[in-house]
C-alpha cells in the first residue's frame, strides 16, 4: 500500500511538469512559438497561426528589406538620408527627427534596432522604394515570397491599422529570414548608444529589449507596444551552437512578457540540444571542370549541418548517411555560386538538404587558349610512344 501511494505522488509530481511544457509556459500570452533556427523545427507552439496585431514587431520586415537594400549596393550604411515630413511627423516611438534632417543610414538603423524608432524606418522606407505606398507593397511582396499565409502589412512601423496583421509562426519565419542577414546582430545586440553624437543634440539610445542585458546567450531581435497588440516580442539567444527564436504576443504587462519569453527560452535550453554534424565551409565533393581556367573547384558547404534532440535521448552516437546532388554547371562559375545540395539521412529519413557552393570562380578558356591546349595534348600524346 505504501509503495502504491509513492509511486501516486511521484505521478503527481511529474504531471504539472508536463503540463508547464506543454500548456503553460506563456500562459498570458494570445500567442506565442519557439522554433531552434538552424533546423526550422517548432519546440512549442501556442494559437500560433492566429491572425494578430503584432506591434512594432512589424519592423523585422522593414529591417529585412534595408538589409537587402544595403546588401545590393542599392544603400550605403555611410548615405546620407534626408527626412521628409511625413517621416519626422509619424508620431509612435521616435528619435525625434526633425523635417530635412540628415542622417546616416547606420544611425537611422540603430534608431530602428535599439529604439524602434517609426520615423526612422519610414525615413528609409522612403528612401528606398519612392514612397511609403511603395515600401509596404514591397513588404507584402516579400511575405508571399516567404510564403506566409498570415501576414498582411499596411504600414512599416506597426502602428494599429485595420488590415495589419500576422501570426507568431509568420513572425518566426520573418525573423529566420532576417537573421540570415548577420548583421542584424550588429545592431540589435547593443544595450546602449547614441545619436547625434557631437552635437547639442545628442540623443541617448536605449535598447527596448531588455533581455539581450539579463538573459544568457540573448542577442536580438525585437519589442513592440500598441494598445491593440499589447506587449509583444521576438528575442533570439545562441548557446552552445542552438538557437532559439521566440515570439511572444498579446501580454498584457511588458514584465509579464518578458518573464515569459525568457521561460520559453529556458524550456528550449534545458530540454534540447544541437549537433553540429559538419561545419560551414566543409569541403564536401571535388568537381572537375571542362575548358576552364581551373581545372577543379570544391563544393563547400553553405551552412552547419546540424541535428536536434533531447537532452534525454541517449543514442547519441548516431551514425548518419550523406548523399551529394551537384547541378548540371556551366560556365563561367562564380565564387560562392550555388551549385548543389547535399542531403543527410538518418536511416531513411531525411534530416535535411544543404546548400553547397563554389570555391571558386572558374572562366571559360577562350578559342586560342583551348586551341593551345589541345595541341599540347597531341604533342604529349606523341611523346608517349
Amino acid at each position: 500500500m505504501k509503495k502504491i501511494i509513492s509511486v501516486f505522488l511521484i505521478l503527481l509530481l511529474l504531471i504539472p511538469n508536463f503540463v508547464y511544457a506543454e500548456e503553460d509556459v506563456t500562459p498570458n500570452a494570445k500567442s506565442s512559438v519557439l522554433v531552434e533556427v538552424s533546423t526550422g523545427t517548432i519546440l512549442f507552439e501556442k494559437n500560433k497561426d492566429e491572425r494578430l496585431a503584432v506591434a512594432s514587431l512589424t519592423k523585422m520586415m522593414s529591417q529585412i528589406l534595408i538589409l537587402e537594400a544595403v546588401e545590393s549596393g542599392n544603400l550605403a550604411w555611410d548615405e546620407k538620408v534626408t527626412a521628409s515630413s511625413n517621416a519626422a511627423g509619424y508620431g509612435g516611438t521616435q528619435i525625434y527627427l526633425q523635417p530635412g534632417e540628415v542622417m546616416t543610414v547606420r544611425d537611422l538603423m540603430k534608431g530602428i534596432s535599439m529604439a524602434s524608432a517609426n520615423d526612422a524606418t519610414v525615413a528609409l522606407a522612403e528612401r528606398i522604394a519612392g514612397s511609403e505606398a511603395n515600401f509596404v507593397k514591397m513588404m507584402n511582396d516579400k511575405a508571399k515570397e516567404l510564403g506566409l499565409k498570415n501576414t498582411n502589412f499596411v504600414n512599416p512601423t506597426g502602428l494599429d491599422e485595420e488590415n495589419h496583421y500576422s501570426s507568431a509562426y509568420d513572425l518566426a519565419l520573418i525573423a529566420m529570414e532576417l537573421l540570415k542577414h548577420d548583421q542584424i546582430l550588429e545592431f540589435s545586440s547593443v544595450y546602449e548608444d547614441y545619436l547625434r553624437v557631437d552635437t547639442p543634440n545628442k540623443f541617448w539610445l536605449v535598447n527596448t529589449n531588455k533581455l539581450i542585458r539579463f538573459y544568457d546567450g540573448a542577442d536580438g531581435l525585437k519589442t513592440g507596444f500598441t494598445d491593440n497588440a499589447k506587449y509583444t516580442m521576438a528575442v533570439t539567444a545562441k548557446r552552445n551552437d542552438m538557437r532559439l527564436l521566440a515570439i511572444v504576443l498579446g501580454e498584457d504587462v511588458s514584465k509579464v512578457r518578458n518573464q515569459e519569453t525568457m521561460d520559453l527560452l529556458d524550456y528550449g535550453f534545458n530540454l534540447y540540444k544541437i549537433d553540429v554534424i559538419k561545419k560551414q565551409g566543409d569541403a564536401i565533393s571535388n568537381i572537375d571542370i571542362q575548358k576552364g581556367n581551373k581545372k577543379s573547384i570544391q563544393a563547400l558547404l553553405d551552412k552547419d549541418v546540424t541535428v536536434l534532440s533531447k537532452k534525454s535521448d541517449t543514442n547519441s552516437n548516431k551514425k548518419y548517411t550523406e548523399k551529394v546532388n551537384l547541378k548540371d554547371i556551366t560556365l563561367p562559375i562564380t565564387k560562392n555560386q550555388e551549385i548543389g545540395t547535399l542531403d543527410v539521412y538518418d536511416g531513411n529519413q531525411k534530416i535535411g538538404s544543404y546548400p553547397l557552393i563554389a570555391s571558386d570562380s572558374v572562366k571559360k578558356k577562350g578559342f586560342m587558349q583551348l586551341f593551345l591546349d589541345n595541341l599540347k595534348d597531341l604533342v604529349v600524346g606523341d611523346l608517349s610512344f
